[in-house]
Formats: structure tokens, sequence, C-alpha cells
């Protein structure tokens, strides 16, 4: 039986959702439509359509083969996760109106079928769709700092799609081939400009400002789905065509530092949780750039857990949004007397990435830790060691201190919608399940290669034991100053904003120029005209009594001499 491809299903659905009329029969399908991606999921592995790996879906584009599907263990893991990962969000969202619902399933859709293609061109296709409809779940929040910040997210997909795109072209002339695989650096700029696109959506410092800027300005549902799709896809691709290039070590390991120190700093929750992105994805761009089995499935796992306990996170903080309309630590503090459970769900996906033994970041973070002392690299091992430190420090204890704790709450609040409850409650029991035996078997299974690794290991659980002991007794010793501030956090992309100030105040002014030298012009050319006018009819008239003088003195000829 012919393979079914989990994210074309998906956005067929999602062509449906605005033209059901019925409100109950749209949130029907629309939480459908991933648990029939995971079934079509779980029957693969089964062996229901044959063997792994195995490709199917080709089609013919001129004189190229496209394949629209390719199916192993790396695309396996990675759909698994975005399926189970859509399922709780669309519970979570379930109250939202049906075109952002629309979008998501678009933009799930799309990611998976990132991940499934198997040529570079249907690559590009699902990776422009992801940059189109992950835009709207910012601007369907319709405030000036989503419209701005929306415009700003366009701009640098719209910058990295191009890069990608002129790396397509110029790999498939140089090579004649269109298989997405592993890239060769002796393909010269086509290498490097597909690097290039990839990075932008991994959100690599200094190319990663648009995330921090648009993800905490999205609406509260759709933050959630941002956490998700974008940037672990750019995982998954940087694994499929860049695993081992060195660059990538160096980069993920400073990433991984940049965001924790940037995080630091922030007093709005969702952009210290953004900068956690940032942080987490650069223990998956160390793995990759390593490049060993131990690296890639420590980079591989990660990504599956980041997911569950990152959207977990962005639910727990979009639940307080949702409820007092506050996300700066200025403006909170003391509501877990209101929201109890939406404190202790939050705790889950914050002990999960920092890594709590029995939680599921500490099966999959400390794989990558592991993979650099193993391929002795000790300055890498050491900058994710350190970030492991400052991830407790803010989301697992500055968040919650200054959300729910800190201070006599100035606000009253309640607990969120039940759906949005029931959502967190999923992903919390995931990342529990994949924390403890069998579940992190289960994710180890799934893994591209054969797992040697064991994290319950004494060793392994004294040391972060201890980690986390320190981290929370320095935290506890300087709660009073890690308090929010109002100010602004000036980062990398301040750069860009100046340079586009300036950009759009001289084209103002050249515009501005241009039509003041039009009307210039416009006015010299009408009194040209209009002497040119006159002076012709002048000429014109002269003319006609010379003609009538001449005419005259022939008449005048003829008749004398007649």
């Amino acid at each position: 039986m012919a393979w079914i491809h989990p994210g074309i299903v998906i956005i067929l659905g999602a062509l449906l959702i605005p033209f059901v009329k019925s409100r109950r029969v749209e949130q029907i399908l629309f939480l459908l439509l991933p648990l029939t991606s995971l079934a079509i999921l779980l029957l693969t592995s089964l062996g229901y359509f044959g063997s792994i790996p195995f490709t199917t879906l080709k089609i013919h584009f001129l004189d190229y083969e496209l394949v629209l599907a390719r199916v192993d263990k790396l695309a396996m893991v990675f759909a698994y996760v975005f399926s189970l990962a859509a399922i709780a969000m669309n519970v979570y969202a379930l109250h939202a109106d049906r075109l952002e619902h629309f979008s998501a399933m678009m933009y799930v859709g799309s990611a998976l079928g990132a991940v499934f293609a198997g040529d570079v061109f249907t690559l590009y296709v699902f990776w422009e769709m992801m940059a189109i409809a992950s835009l709207f779940l910012i601007w369907f929040r319709r405030t000036k700092k989503a419209e701005n910040a929306g415009f700003r997210y366009a701009l640098w997909h719209l910058f990295g799609g191009l890069c990608l795109l002129a790396g397509i072209v110029l790999y498939v002339l140089q090579t004649g081939s269109t298989e997405f695989t592993l890239f060769s650096p002796s393909t010269g700029l086509a290498y490097y400009l597909i690097l290039l696109g990839f990075i932008i959506n991994a959100a690599v410092p200094p190319l990663h400002a648009w995330l921090p800027d648009a993800y905490p300005e999205a609406t509260v549902t759709g933050a959630v789905y941002l956490t998700a799709f974008t940037t672990k896809t750019a995982v998954y691709t940087l694994a499929r065509g860049f695993a081992g290039e060195e660059i990538l070590m160096w980069l993920g390991a400073i990433m991984a530092m940049y965001g924790v120190i940037f995080a630091v700093l922030e007093n709005d929750g969702r952009r210290l949780l953004s900068y956690h992105i940032i942080s987490q994805v650069g223990y998956m761009v160390a793995g990759v750039g390593i490049g060993t089995a131990m690296a890639i499935n420590g980079a591989t796992s990660h990504a599956f857990t980041h997911i569950l306990y990152k959207a977990l996170l962005f639910m727990g903080m979009g639940a307080v949004i949702h409820v007092t309309g506050r996300s700066k630590f200025t403006e909170l503090g003391g509501i877990y007397r209101y929201m109890p459970i939406t404190f202790w769900l939050y705790m889950v996906g914050a002990f999960s990435i920092s890594a709590f033994p029995l939680f599921s970041g500490f099966v999959s973070k400390n794989m990558t830790v592991y993979a650099s002392a193993e391929a002795h690299l000790p300055l890498v091992w050491l900058l994710l060691e350190g970030a492991s430190v400052g991830t407790f420090l803010h989301t697992g204890l500055k968040l919650p201190w200054n959300v729910w704790f800190s201070k006599e709450p100035e606000i009253e609040a309640r607990e969120p919608p039940k759906n949005m409850l029931a959502g967190m409650a999923i992903l919390a029991l995931l990342n529990i399940f994949f924390g403890i035996y069998p579940g992190y078997e289960i994710l180890y299974s799934l893994l591209p290669y054969p797992v040697e690794y064991h994290p319950y290991a004494p060793a392994k659980v004294i040391a972060m034991s201890q980690l986390l002991l320190f981290t929370f007794f320095a935290f506890w010793l300087m709660r009073d100053k890690l308090r929010g501030e109002a100010k602004i956090v000036l980062d990398t992309d301040w750069l860009p904003r100046i340079l586009g100030n300036y950009f759009i105040y001289y084209s103002i002014r050249f515009t501005e120029f241009s039509k003041e030298l039009d009307r210039r012009f416009l006015e010299a050319a009408s009194r040209f005209k209009a002497i040119a006018g006159m002076r012709l009819k002048e000429l014109s008239a002269g003319y006609g009594v010379l003609i009538v003088c001449l005419v005259f003195a022939v008449y005048l000829l003829l008749f004398i001499a007649t």
C-alpha cells in the first residue's frame, strides 16, 4: 500500500478549516488533523506501509526527479514529536479563532513536509510555506508591536529564503542532482549559501534577533506553535546536510551561552523564554557540528524533548498573559494563590529544561554534553555545562519567582480555560514519561543511531544534582537582584534597526527631492511650451500674411501681363 504523507494530510485538512460553517465541527477537524498524522507515523513504524528506510511519492518535473517524501529514522523522530506536540497545542488553542487554527495547521503541515522532503526543491517549497504560515501567528495579535515585529520577521526569513534558493540553484547546476543529502564543501558558494539559509532559521547569533523580537509579540496560542517548528526544522536540515561541520560546533556552544546571558537581562517572561530557545538550540547545533553518532543522537533527542518542554513553558507564561494581560516581571508577582495549577504545570517544563533527573531534559541534554567530552573538546564542554547553570537560574527560578511569588499581588488572577490546562497537562505527562523508564528507552529507540548511553548512571545523577543545588543556593542569595527592571535590552538587532531607520529617513528625503525635481522640470516644461506655443502662433500669422502677399503679387503680375 502506498505511503500517506502526514504533512499533506494536515495541509489539505487545514484548507477546509475556513469553510466549515459549524464551529464545533471545525474544532473537531482541528483536533483530528495531528491525531491522523500520529496514526500514520505509528502505522509506518509498525511496517504497515513497508519497511524503513524506503522512499516513495516521487514525481518528475522537467528533467528532475522530485522526492516529496523520504522516510528514514532521522525524519521519523522529528515527525513524531511534531505530531505529538501539535496534539497538545491544538487542545491548548481550541478556543482560538478559525483563521489562527488554519495558519497553525498550515505551519505544522509545512514543517512535516520539510522533514520528509527528499530533494532540495521540495524542501524549499515547504520551507517558505512555513515562513508565511508562521508570520500570521504573529500578526493575528493585531497590535502595532506585533505588526512591526511581523514585518521584521518576514524580512529576516525572506533574506534566509533567498540565500537558500540561491544556494540550491548553484548546487543543482554544479552537481546535476536535486537530492537532499549531506552537502560537500567542494560545491563552494552553494554550500555556504545553503548553510546560511539554515542557520538563519536556527537563530544562530548574530542572525538570531528575529526570534526574541517576534515570538513575544505573537498571540498567546500562536507563540506556542512558533517555539516548536521553525528552529527544530532547521536543526533537522543541519543534521541532514551539514553533520560534522566544525564551525557549527563552535557556533552552537557560543549560542548556548549567549541565550543564557541575555535571558538574565530580560524583564519580559516570553522574551526570557525566547532567549532560552536560542540557548537550547545551541546544544543541538553544537551536537550537529561535533558530528559523532553520540552527538547526532544528542542533538536529535534534545530537539525532541525541547519541543515538549519549551511549548509547555510558553503555555504557562501564555496562560498568565491570557488572564492578566501582563508579561513583565515588574507588573506581576504573588499570583500563585490564584493560579497554582498553572504554576506546577509550568514547573514540570522548568524541571525538564533544567535537566532534573526523572524529567525529559535530563536524558537528552546531557547526551550532547557527554559527546563533547567524549570527543575531547573541553572548551565546548565547559560552555555547554555553564549554559546548564544559567538555564535553571532563569527559566526554573527567576521567571516563576517573579511571576508567581516575589511580592504581594497587585492584581487578581484565575486559572485559564480548561482546554489550556488540558494542553499543558498533556505535555507535562509527556515530559515526565520521556524522563523515566521506559519512556527514555522508547525515545532512544527512535534515534538515528544505536544508543550507548545510560543517563541514570550514579555519577551522572550526582553531578547534575550538585550543579542544580549550587544554582539554587546562588539564586536564593541573589534573588532580590534578579527582579525585573523596566529597561530595554539591546541585542544585535540594534544595528539593522539603526541602519533601517537611516535607510527609511534618506529614502523619504530622496523621494521628496525627486518630487521637487519633477515639479521644477514640469514647471520649466510648461513655461517652455507656453512660450514656444505663443511664438508658433506669431510665426503662423506672419507666414499667412506672407502667403497672401505672394498670391496677390502673382495675381497682380498676371493681370499686368495680360
